[in-house]
């Protein structure tokens, strides 16, 4: 079936991927028409090859092969793994050097959703690069050929590959949560090859989600987990997202880690090897991640949230480590700077068998700040940016002191508040922390002041909304 030119309903085409609902802004069209649309970048960079994955949503095997069959129609040779999550699907990229990528996911996004992560080479493709695709799909400017597919199973080497970075140390008891998604492929490839004892929950790929929703950053959606931890007495717990590039953690108690805790402990390990380092979190991060980062001998970079983002940047200053709040966290120190989740549980493990304390010990010992979740409220596309522009043009001529290297985060001797607009939906995004709740309550109403000014009402329950 020969298209002329293809439109993308422009919702899906976002900053770090494309994505939507299937049936409704997602249908095989699109799939095939970013094959051919990739295909045909990657051919006119003198490219020939490009490894695709899916992950276990009921829609991907669909969408996969839509998608394949727009790669080889641009003459593009296409490597398949099959059913993996999307780390793996990265590997692929280096491990085959592919010249491009393309994952078939919906994150953790409800079932309904699907999407696609891509690459070029070995880089991130997104922001105008998506932007890009969609112009030249509209135009049907497209390359022509006779690609060849096949298949190949990478599991073993992916593991091992990952493997090779764990170091000996005591026996442990962990518990994994895969959450039914695509982790569940390679889960068992690599931790029946650990010491210790490993129990695996929701390993079995489903796409309905049956136990729970697969986003470690939520607590709702660790509870399980907690439950395990606590009832095999382990000494941590670890929780992937749906495509297996987040992680969450819990320890012994069952208390959760967020993403800046676990950077800290990741952080101090990799500034023992390359000391001076700099090392990238964005601007949601806990100021304690900073100072420690300072502490330990490295350099802290606060940056841009966004996935695809923090990679570029990461690569473009040769940092060995980086990482956001979410849970998307980058090793390139003996890694390949990608955010794989499995890989990031085994440097986690590798620190707590070759300490004497327990990740319970580590978490206490860290400042104990108070902060809010992630506030989330509704505000329009076309007046997100705006308002989060005056508010730092007030603060600016206010004096106050902040940073606008993603929204304002505004720094007072209670500690700090973030207004930020999300990239992919029409919502404001704010974070406040202080050394105490007391502290808390002003830089609220701090923020709350900056927003009214811009006739903005920040909702008592946007906490609720933690997405």
């Amino acid at each position: 079936m020969s298209q002329m030119a293809h439109k993308f309903d422009t919702s899906i085409l976002r900053e770090y991927d494309i994505r939507g609902i299937v049936g409704d802004t997602v249908h095989a069209a699109d799939a095939r028409a970013i094959g051919r649309t990739l295909g045909t970048l990657v051919r006119r960079k003198g490219g020939k090859h490009v490894a695709v994955g899916y992950d276990g949503r009921l829609s991907s095997p669909e969408l996969a092969a839509a998608c394949i069959e727009g790669l080889t129609s641009a003459g593009i040779d296409v490597t398949s793994i099959g059913l993996a999550a999307t780390p793996m699907l990265y590997f692929a990229v280096y491990h085959l050097d592919a010249d491009g990528g393309i994952m078939i996911t919906g994150s953790h996004n409800p079932p309904d959703y699907n999407g696609f992560k891509m690459m070029m080479g070995k880089k991130s493709f997104f922001g105008a690069d998506i932007q890009t695709l969609g112009v030249m799909a509209g135009k049907g400017d497209w390359e022509s050929g006779q690609g060849k597919a096949g298949k190949q199973d990478i599991l073993a080497d992916y593991a091992a590959r990952l493997l090779k970075d764990v170091k000996p140390g005591k026996k442990l008891k962990v518990a994994w949560d895969t959450g039914n998604g695509a982790v569940g492929v390679s889960i068992r490839a690599v931790v029946d090859k650990l010491p210790g004892e490993h129990f695996v929950l929701n390993e079995k790929v489903d796409g309905t989600f049956p136990s729970h929703h697969p986003d470690p950053t939520v607590p709702k959606n660790l509870e399980q987990l907690i439950a395990e931890v606590k009832k095999r007495g382990c000494d941590l717990g670890i929780a992937f997202d749906g495509d297996g590039d987040r992680i969450g953690a819990v320890d012994g108690q069952g208390r959760i880690l967020w993403g800046d805790q676990l950077l800290v402990l990741w952080s101090r390990d990799v500034l023992k090897t390359h000391p001076g380092a700099t090392i990238i979190a964005d601007v949601k991060a806990s100021q304690v991640l900073f100072d420690e980062i300072a502490k330990a001998g490295g350099k802290p970079m606060m940056f841009k949230t966004g996935h695809s983002l923090i990679k570029s940047k990461m690569a473009e200053i040769g940092s060995p480590l980086a990482g956001e709040m979410s849970g998307h966290v980058f090793f390139a120190d003996t890694f390949y700077g990608f955010d794989d989740a499995l890989y990031c549980g085994l440097r986690l493990l590798n620190i707590v068998a070759n300490s004497r304390e327990s990740l319970a010990d580590m978490r206490d010992a860290l400042p104990q700040p108070v902060n809010t979740p992630e506030l989330r409220f509704d505000c329009a596309d076309d007046r997100k940016f705006g308002v989060v522009e005056e508010v730092k043009a007030r603060l600016l001529k206010a004096g106050a002191k902040l940073s606008d290297i993603d929204g304002v985060r505004v720094s007072t001797k209670d500690g700090w508040w973030l207004l930020r607009a999300s990239n992919t939906q029409p919502v404001l995004v704010a974070r406040c922390e202080a050394a105490d709740e007391a502290g808390l309550q002003r830089l609220m109403v701090d923020l709350k002041a900056a927003l009214a000014a811009s006739g903005v009402n920040l909702p008592d329950d946007a906490a609720d909304g933690h997405h």
